[in-house]
C-alpha cells in the first residue's frame, strides 16, 4: 500500500500564514469558511498544507484577512527542495517567529502587549521578559 504524499513545504507554509492570519483577526475557521462558502474542514486542509490553495481563492482569502496575496508567501522557502532539504541551513527567524505568533501564548502575548499604550511601560515588559528569559538560560 503506498503511502501518503507529504504536503509541498510552500503549500505548508502558505497554509500557515492563512492560519496565522485568522488567528490574529480572532477569526474562526468555520467564520472564514463562511465567508469563502466553503467547510471548516477544507480550512483546516488549507491550513496544515493538505490541500493546495488555488489563486483565485487565495486572492479571496486575502481579501477576507485583509493583507495583499504576497502576505502568504513572506519568508517562504525558495524552492520546495530547499525547503525538505534545508542542510546546513539555520531556521529562519521569521518562521520562528510565524511558529509562535499563531501558538495560543504568542497570540495573548500579541494582543495584550498591543493594548499597552504606554511606550515606557511596553518597554519594561520587554526588559521583563528578557530578564525572565536570561534566568531561564542560567
Amino acid at each position: 500500500m503506498p503511502s501518503k504524499k507529504s504536503p509541498n513545504p510552500i503549500d505548508t507554509h502558505v497554509g500557515s500564514r492563512v492560519r496565522m492570519r485568522r488567528m490574529m483577526l480572532g477569526m474562526s475557521q468555520e467564520k472564514l469558511g463562511e465567508h469563502l462558502g466553503i467547510t471548516f474542514q477544507q480550512i483546516q486542509k488549507y491550513e496544515k498544507g493538505t490541500n493546495r490553495i488555488g489563486a483565485s481563492r487565495l486572492q479571496h482569502i486575502a481579501t477576507v484577512l485583509q493583507v495583499p496575496v504576497a502576505f502568504f508567501f513572506e519568508d517562504a522557502p525558495s524552492t520546495p527542495q530547499e525547503a525538505a532539504n534545508p542542510g546546513f541551513a539555520e531556521d529562519r527567524p521569521a518562521a520562528y517567529v510565524t511558529s509562535f505568533l499563531t501558538s495560543s501564548e504568542g497570540l495573548a502575548l500579541n494582543r495584550a502587549f498591543v493594548r499597552i499604550r504606554s511606550g515606557q511601560v511596553r518597554r519594561k515588559v520587554v526588559d521583563l521578559v528578557e530578564s525572565l528569559a536570561d534566568a531561564d538560560e542560567a
